[in-house]
């Protein structure tokens, strides 16, 4: 059987788009309220940690989906989500370029 690796990576970037865009455009706005950051810090994110964030992200897709099935016997499947996806997702799309100390939260549904 071999693993048509396309359809895997289109339903990464699915899942990736969808955490992204799933939360509240308005959550930047703490963030916003820092100062002008360093053309340094800037290029280290862009060329650096961004790309981490992604492999982390997908990486921990990947985790999480091997961990779901005990997750969800043990009634946390929303936690190892939290952590394992969402966290590093928010990390690397909705934080500012070159803002490091900046950590917007995820929408938390009450």
């Amino acid at each position: 059987m071999q693993i048509d690796r396309r359809k895997i990576s289109a339903l990464v970037v699915w899942a990736m788009l969808m955490t992204g865009v799933a939360g509240k455009p308005a959550m930047a706005e703490e963030c916003e309220k820092q100062p002008r950051a360093d053309p340094g810090a800037v290029t280290a994110d862009a060329a650096v940690a961004r790309p981490m964030g992604v492999v982390a992200t997908v990486t921990g897709f990947a985790l999480f989906l091997i961990s779901s099935p005990f997750a969800a016997m043990g009634g946390n499947t929303s936690e190892t989500w939290e952590a394992l996806v969402a966290e590093p997702a928010i990390y690397t799309f909705r934080r500012p370029l070159g803002h490091f100390d900046c950590e917007p939260q995820a929408s938390k549904k009450k």
